[in-house]
């Protein structure tokens, strides 16, 4: 990707940490009315942090109602995305949302998918059997299909985000690495390349957030966790194809352990992306180092494919890696610093913010511009870590 740099003005409105989906929707969104610059350490694009990649789900289906009313302008904010770009980001394909019908979990997502008045099905175990005849589900499971649900072309997005930011008049400056954050009422940020000033600045570094706010005394409560993306090859080509019509699907764990998502073979020919929704605790930049194959994630999902999607080779093809920074409880942060109101923070996305980010963006920037934000905060605030928080401020 050719980026823009300018060197030779170093004052902005705003300054965006992170260049993954979350910042650079939220400098998408703020170049429409500020002088901003985006910042990432790695030269662009690249597969460090947690944007990469070819496909994510989209769903409306969610556990906590906000997230669902969220994805509803989320969807409208992608479409117009796609319009500007002249360019095709989402596809519909549905989600299998699998689950027992006594799983707390699993009925507020359908509780929520009715209450929102989403296009859905509850499928009869003889119903599921007919239309997803090479998907055996337990006879004690049941599932609901959220048709408006689909896959996001990630990278694919990435890109068009940071083309239009750069085509807006945005700045990009990758490849530096920062060193330094000076608060004030204009907030100095230094990097291996250069000294920038800007009246607010917006941290959305993904697993290297807490590295960044040593600088501002400030650290939050975020792990990250290694996780192991996994392809599976179908015994027959196109078996669990996209091209096929083949949805994408969760499963909801009923033993205490996270969850099983999939999406259609569509990246790879032939093969089907399984993967299991968390990983071992890692430091960011030693992501890559070789570790013992992390054997008990594997074998979770080969043993889970080997019952479930007899279609599928339970050994994977292939395995590659992810980050997810995540959260106690799973939320996200969206909030200014506690003690500097022109430095905002997004930040523990938990593997599943990506669908979010037009919405996130947005907040970031009402936050960093002092306008009122467009949803309701409080499952946001850092605050609900007060405890995690009080000997670090």
């Amino acid at each position: 990707m050719a980026v823009q740099s300018n060197r030779m003005y170093n004052s902005f409105d705003t300054i965006v940490i992170g260049a993954g989906i979350q910042g650079s929707y939220t400098a998408y969104h703020l170049c429409q009315n500020n002088k901003t610059l985006l910042i990432d350490q790695f030269t662009l694009p690249h597969s460090r942090g947690s944007s990469h990649g070819q496909t994510r789900i989209i769903r409306k289906s969610y556990f906590k109602a906000y997230y669902t009313q969220m994805m509803t302008e989320c969807y409208q904010l992608w479409k117009q995305l796609e319009t500007e770009a002249n360019v095709e980001l989402f596809r519909q394909t549905g989600l299998l949302v699998l689950g027992k019908e006594g799983n707390p979990e699993f009925q507020t997502m359908k509780s929520t998918l009715v209450e929102n008045k989403i296009p859905m099905e509850s499928l009869t175990y003889e119903e599921f059997s007919r239309r997803f005849p090479l998907v055996n589900l337990p006879e004690e499971e049941s599932a609901v299909l959220d048709k408006s649900a689909g896959i996001l072309y990630a990278d694919r997005a990435l890109r068009t985000l940071q083309d239009l930011f750069q085509r807006l008049g945005g700045t990009i400056c990758d490849g530096e690495e920062v060193v330094d954050i000076h608060p004030g009422s204009l907030v100095t940020v230094t990097t291996t390349a250069g000294t920038y000033r800007a009246k607010s600045l917006v941290i959305t570094a993904g697993p290297w957030t807490n590295k960044l706010l040593n600088h501002l005394g400030l650290q939050l409560p975020l792990k990250t966790l290694r996780i192991v993306v996994c392809y599976w090859k179908e015994k027959v080509p196109g078996t669990y194809g996209i091209h096929k019509g083949f949805p994408c699907f969760i499963r909801i764990s009923d033993s205490g352990q996270h969850h099983i998502y999939g999406l259609p073979s569509n990246e790879y020919p032939g093969l089907m992306k399984v993967c299991y929704h968390s990983g071992s605790d890692v430091d960011p930049d030693e992501r890559d180092i070789i570790f013992q194959q992390p054997l008990e994630d594997v074998n979770l999902l080969s043993n889970f494919l080997s019952k479930e999607f007899p279609g599928l080779d339970p050994k994977p093809a292939i395995v590659e890696y992810c980050m997810y920074t995540v959260t106690p409880d799973q939320d996200f942060i969206l909030d200014h610093h506690p003690e500097h109101r022109n430095i905002v923070i997004g930040a523990g996305f938990s593997g599943h913010g990506f669908k979010l980010a037009p919405v996130v963006g947005k907040i970031l920037c009402e936050l960093s511009t002092g306008k009122k934000p467009s949803y309701d905060l409080s499952p946001f605030k850092m605050l609900r870590f007060q405890s995690n928080l009080k000997s670090l401020l």
